[in-house]
């Protein structure tokens, strides 16, 4: 079985190293990247391919199990339990488009942080008083 997930870890951004895997495993669940039955990275994996603390990826996992999305299995590993939102495919038209967008904002000379600013401030706006 290959594992579908590779976290990676950004030691400047100021999230705690466990709330990156617990926010990444999310992203893949919303994504579609992970599904109902697939397993987890071993913590052991994760840390060979991030240079971690095992407890920290420990930490993580049990997180996201208190949470619903996983469940330990006694030496089998951790499972995905149930996926999160209902975002389209990655090969849908929407994310085609929003690739399009993106390349264009790029080569108008925004920064990665520069976009990610605008596409959050847009969604802020459009979801403005939505409880979602």
């Amino acid at each position: 079985m290959q594992d579908v997930v590779e976290y990676r870890i950004d030691r400047r951004s100021g999230v705690a190293t466990y709330l990156q895997i617990v926010q990444q495993t999310k992203q893949a669940l919303r994504l579609g990247l992970l599904e109902p039955g697939d397993r987890l990275p071993t913590a052991r994996e994760v840390v060979e391919a991030t240079a971690i603390n095992p407890n920290t990826v420990l930490k993580a996992y049990r997180e996201l199990e208190r949470e619903g999305l996983v469940e330990a299995r006694r030496g089998l590993g951790t499972f995905v339990r149930r996926t999160l939102g209902s975002a389209p495919a990655t090969d849908s038209p929407l994310r085609g488009e929003l690739a399009d967008w993106a390349t264009r904002a790029r080569a108008a000379g925004l920064e990665r942080d520069d976009v990610t600013a605008l596409l959050a401030s847009v969604l802020d706006q459009l979801y403005e008083g939505d409880d979602t």
